[in-house]
């Protein structure tokens, strides 16, 4: 079994492609140091920029200045470059910082000594390695050394802002995947947990009257396809979730009749958005908790209060309270406003009655 490999044609493109980037980066490089040299050099001597004979004259200065510019310029690409790839501005900052700094400002010292000394060989008569002033070679890689600082703060500063803004982007885009798969898993909890607790009711009404759980299972298919098709969204409409109270609500009348009174006082809106089945879990919550009988019947009120959905129910609680199978209701709508939102819902309890009130959301259009 052979690897495949790149044909000719396509090594060939890379590889042009690669030549063609070193060459433009080169370009740009060499064009910019000869424009620093260049402008030191107008600097230094305005008046010998206008005769052949003064260009002549500062000849050597400009090949000295663009050379210490090419170097000076060169090693911070280098050293910022190297200590990229090997320490984070995040993790060891000041360890960054000692050592892009002080490698390269040895790294400056060492070439601005070194080309200051080739300079003076070069251009001065009589001076030889063996006459030459060490001392004043030491002190001309001062200028340098403050152009290297200006550089290497730039250089840092880029370098910083750079990683930072890249670890800010990956920390916003993990935590966003971590707040979406928390809700999907709180939202993959509903399903299950309404068709359990449907199907629950369904076994009653078997021995009860076949003729109530046919009715049942016609309105739980068309219920359940309201379930399904929520399963992927992170809101619904109000309007949608008002619809679905009233189909669940007329289901659960299948199987209380008049133990069960139910009120809806709401403008059905399209602008205003909750997280989906959050009035089922309500709904089911205040059935099995609370008794339902003909003398004693279960009364829920759904009203809007601004942009507040408030769902109360009479207060009468069953004598044994059955723990809840699956753990979710109240919690899983709290959980899920916290991860959407910043306002919650808010839970009241008084002799009479059991309030919820869920806050009405709106998406902002960007």
């Amino acid at each position: 079994m052979t690897e495949k490999t790149a044909s000719f044609p396509e090594k060939y493109s890379k590889k042009v492609f690669a030549s063609a980037t070193i060459f433009t980066s080169l370009r740009k490089f060499l064009l910019l140091n000869l424009g620093i040299a260049a402008v030191l050099m107008l600097i230094q001597c305005p008046t010998c920029l206008l005769s052949l004979e003064g260009l002549k004259s500062i000849f050597p200065d400009f090949i000295f200045s663009f050379l210490m510019s090419s170097s000076i310029s060169f090693g911070g690409f280098y050293v910022d470059g190297y200590f990229d790839r090997r320490i984070s501005w995040i993790q060891h900052p000041v360890k960054r910082l000692v050592l892009t700094a002080g490698t390269y400002l040895v790294y400056c010292f060492i070439i601005s000594f070194i080309l200051t000394t080739l300079y003076v060989l070069v251009t001065i008569e009589g001076v030889t390695l063996s006459n030459i002033s060490w001392t004043r070679m030491l002190g001309n890689t001062v200028y340098p050394i403050i152009v290297a600082l200006i550089i290497i703060s730039i250089f840092i500063s880029r370098s910083w802002l750079f990683e930072w803004r890249n670890a800010a982007i990956e920390a916003e885009q993990l935590k966003s995947e971590k707040l979406a798969s928390q809700y999907q898993s709180l939202k993959d909890q509903l399903n299950p947990h309404f068709l359990f607790n449907s199907l629950n009711v369904l076994s009653n009404l078997v021995y009860e009257s076949p003729d109530k759980s046919a009715e049942f299972i016609q309105q739980l298919s068309k219920i359940y396809r309201y379930v399904l098709d929520v399963q992927q969204e992170q809101l619904v409409s109000l309007k949608n979730e008002l619809d679905f109270a009233e189909h669940y609500l007329s289901l659960q009348k299948i199987r209380f009749e008049d133990s069960l009174e139910y009120f809806i006082d709401v403008e059905p809106s399209l602008d205003l958005y909750l997280p989906p089945l959050s009035l089922q879990l309500l709904l089911e919550n205040a059935i099995k908790h609370n008794i339902a009988s003909g003398e004693n019947p279960l009364k829920i009120l759904i009203e809007q209060v601004g942009n507040n959905l408030i769902v109360r129910n009479i207060l009468q609680p069953k004598l044994t309270q059955k723990t809840s199978n699956t753990g979710i209701g109240l919690a899983n709508i709290q959980k899920r406003y916290a991860l959407l939102s910043d306002q919650k819902p808010k839970i009241m309890q008084t002799a009479k009655e059991f309030i919820v009130e869920l806050p009405l959301l709106k998406i902002s259009q960007s």
